[in-house]
């Protein structure tokens, strides 16, 4: 049923993305056939991701999955940039790494939760990532912040440049540590408690080449959406008294994130919890050590440079969710309960980023 509905939307949703650009329909009509056209290629990506995944392991599908949902955010953000809009990119960036946290990471736990009383996943591997996660944020994110005080404006970019260089570099060694030199070193989940493993749920939807091919696809389709979406913000913003803050943790997040959403939770809801953790996980991973450097680089060849600064509230939030899951994931278990617990945390969040 889903599925059906993602493909009408997508069947109806590029052909009025292109129709509506070019006759001008209103910016507010056209910022919603564009969401809803990016959230069910995402969905799309999801079903691809999840053939690959099963084909390569959960680690392979994970990362697949982080990098082609987070192409779309990449994209949204570049032409936000060549747009002049920092502010949103920066929220955008903060609202990915609460957003794929605390959301996607709550829904899952939640939606799995309420399926299966209880679900394991590699701690190991979480581990890994969190202790990424709280050098991304807590370091070379405040440690910008901190330094910029009484810097000018050519030292904080010289410092954001040097800082983007290094987490770049760790990242790409993170993953030849994870994928090369320590694959398989450190033991697997087991099949939870209430699954049953038949050979019949490991059979792919798609072949991997036709999972590549349409992933390949629906990511030049939302691309090209993507690129659409930015002009409505200005107008969207002004009509439902949006601040830039607002649309760029929270609204950008989301749609840019879609397919990582998607994903995830239909994963934790097939008790595939290790590959739900890992795009959870692995998307925030990649958002803060290779997106948000990338973006700052990327920034040198537009008129207006983006340096790694962020505003004291998204530091707090970032740091907190980063904490927040620290502490969750600690026990290599999941339930409905903690899911819904960071959820909470995150519409707390949501509504002070919505009245600031």
């Amino acid at each position: 049923m889903v599925q059906k509905l993602f493909l009408i939307l997508i069947v109806v949703g590029l052909p009025l993305s292109v129709i509506g650009s070019v006759l001008h329909w209103p910016s507010t009509a056209m910022f919603g056939i564009y969401c809803l056209t990016i959230i069910a290629l995402a969905g799309v990506m999801g079903r691809a991701t999840e053939s690959l995944s099963i084909v390569a392991g959960p680690r392979i599908g994970g990362l697949l999955n982080a990098t082609f949902g987070n192409a779309v955010e990449l994209i949204i953000s570049i032409f936000s940039l060549k747009a002049g809009m920092i502010g949103v990119v920066l929220a955008s960036l903060t609202g990915s790494v609460i957003g794929n946290l605390l959301l996607v990471g709550g829904l899952s736990f939640f939606i799995g939760g309420l399926k299966y009383k209880r679900q394991v996943f590699s701690i190991y591997d979480a581990r890994h990532n969190v202790g990424l996660l709280m050098f991304a944020v807590i370091v070379a994110f405040m440690i910008p912040e901190l330094f910029t005080i009484n810097m000018n404006d050519q030292k904080t970019m010289a410092l954001s440049i040097g800082i983007s260089i290094i987490m770049i570099i760790l990242y790409l060694a993170a993953l030849f540590f994870k994928l090369v030199t320590h694959r398989g070193v450190y033991p697997a989940t087991s099949h939870q408690e209430g699954q049953v493993a038949s050979e019949e749920e490991e059979v792919p939807e798609w072949s991997k080449w036709k999972a590549i091919i349409i992933l390949a696809l629906a990511t030049l389709a939302v691309a090209y959406v993507s690129e659409k979406l930015v002009h409505t913000f200005t107008a969207v913003g002004e009509q439902f008294g949006w601040s830039e803050l607002f649309i760029g943790v929270i609204i950008v997040a989301i749609v840019g994130n879609a397919a990582e959403h998607a994903s995830a939770i239909i994963m934790a809801y097939k008790n595939k919890l290790e590959v739900a953790v890992e795009i959870a996980m692995g998307s925030t991973l990649q958002i803060a050590m290779f997106v948000a450097p990338i973006l700052v680089l990327s920034s040198l060849f537009f008129s207006n440079n983006m340096p790694l600064v962020f505003t004291v509230p998204e530091l707090v939030s970032m740091a907190t969710a980063v904490l927040l899951s620290v502490v969750i994931i600690n026990d290599g278990e999941s339930n409905w309960f903690e899911g819904l617990t960071m959820l909470a945390a995150y519409f707390i969040m949501g509504i002070g980023f919505y009245l600031l």
